[in-house]
């Protein structure tokens, strides 16, 4: 035990080395900034563009042509939307929406339900 220290050992918090300089005190000059970190709101250059630009910004959805494929090939096999959501593992919500033409097109899910169907159902052209 001839490492162990017996001394007695005390403690503080450390003091901080940097103090703020008062005010009015030679060192650094201070400036009161008016109007710093506002959130002011000032019109911007792009904003005539953005206003005039009428472009519709939509994403594409799923055709009803599919969704018309996926009832039928369902109904050929006697499924539910239940039955193929449980097949494919996705939400019944799912299903009904691309039978509805409402989904927004994935791969993976379409891929999903022609397994689960067995039938290769219509894509959409590649724009």
């Amino acid at each position: 035990m001839s490492h162990q220290d017996w001394d007695k050992v005390v403690i503080r918090p450390k003091a901080s080395s940097s103090k703020k300089p008062e005010p009015g005190a030679g060192g650094t000059p201070t400036e009161k900034k008016f109007a710093a970190g506002s959130n002011a709101k000032r019109g911007d250059a792009n904003m005539a563009k953005l206003d005039a630009d009428n472009e519709n910004l939509s994403h594409k959805r799923v055709g009803l042509t599919l969704g018309k494929a996926i009832q039928k090939a369902r109904a050929e096999k006697k499924m539910t939307q239940a039955d193929l959501a449980k097949a494919i593992n996705e939400k019944p919500a799912v299903v009904n929406q691309y039978e509805n033409g409402k989904a927004l097109p994935n791969g993976q899910i379409i891929v999903k339900i022609e397994r689960a169907l067995g039938t290769k159902l219509p894509r959409q052209p590649k724009k």
